[in-house]
């Protein structure tokens, strides 16, 4: 889901960047992810 294994490029060229651009969004996928999970805002 978080797009690690399927991008390939995302984990070798610019961490977060390369996933946030591959959604077209503007900020860091992986962390913004993480706080999600990790504190429940978003159900």
């Amino acid at each position: 889901m978080t797009g690690r294994g399927k991008g390939g490029k995302a984990k070798t060229g610019g961490k977060a960047k390369s996933r946030s651009s591959r959604a077209g969004l503007q900020f860091p996928v992986g962390r913004l992810h993480r706080m999600l999970r990790k504190g429940n805002y978003a159900t």
